[in-house]
């Protein structure tokens, strides 16, 4: 009996598992990385190295609740860490901490929330920490389809511009919100909607920089942090359903 119960239990969980594939259909090498927010941790590395066309399959717990995105010319022989690489590098170096190691931006973001309220999963395509990659989430079950397809690092404001690489190409397109953090104004801004603009109703899209560029670039990916007001950033898909996602970098 015990026996029967162990594994109808362990039946049970592998079924409850969510598959997510990461497709890099980039021209170039991506290090693709994810990072658990809260539920179940993933045995899967939080970091490793897709080189063009490839593509990872793994599963993740039914409650994870956590981002993945993609890192651009990496190079982790020196300095293992966030700054091995021109975008999104993390804390760790290829394989990401796991307290810590959430990316540095620009990044695009893909967003997951497996127990989310309603009985729904929660999705999104997040620009909020800027760009580097274009971006789009699949399901196997006929779920909405967020992308940022654009590349948007060379037809980027030029204040958000950047970073580059070695021939001066912009392989970023920063938010916002980024630059007022990168100089000490994230404390209170209404591009971060934070200090006095920490409520949707003293963050409105008028207040933040280039959020029509976002937008209209990439119309149902999230611009800003309270981006929900579109109707065109946060996507649910019925939980029960039990959805298969995929990521695919430069879809």
């Amino acid at each position: 009996m015990k026996s029967f119960v162990a594994l109808s239990l362990a039946m049970a969980s592998t079924a409850a598992a969510r598959t997510m594939t990461v497709y890099n259909a980039c021209p170039f090498t991506v290090w693709p990385a994810l990072f658990t927010s809260s539920g179940g941790r993933p045995s899967h590395a939080t970091g490793w190295v897709a080189p063009s066309f490839t593509k990872e399959v793994f599963d993740l717990p039914s409650d994870w609740d956590g981002r993945i995105w993609g890192r651009r010319d990496c190079d982790f022989s020196k300095n293992p860490g966030p700054n091995s690489c021109i975008t999104g590098g993390c804390n760790g170096g290829l394989v990401c901490d796991v307290n810590t190691g959430t990316g540095v931006p620009p990044a695009s973001l893909a967003e997951f929330n497996f127990a989310g309220a309603g009985d729904q999963d929660f999705y999104d395509v997040s620009l909020v920490d800027g760009y580097n990659l274009p971006i789009r989430i699949d399901s196997n079950v006929g779920c909405p389809t967020p992308t940022c397809h654009v590349d948007l690092g060379p037809i980027c404001p030029s204040e958000l511009k950047g970073p580059f690489d070695s021939n001066g190409f912009a392989v970023g397109c920063k938010s916002a919100c980024v630059v007022d953090s990168l100089n000490g104004r994230a404390g209170d801004s209404a591009n971060c909607c934070s200090g006095s603009h920490k409520t949707p109703q003293t963050c409105p899209t008028s207040g933040v920089q280039d959020y029509s560029f976002f937008k209209s670039n990439c119309p149902n990916a999230y611009a800003y942090a309270y981006d929900e007001s579109s109707e065109s950033a946060l996507w649910t898909c019925p939980h029960n359903k039990n959805a298969a996602y995929t990521v695919t970098f430069c879809p």
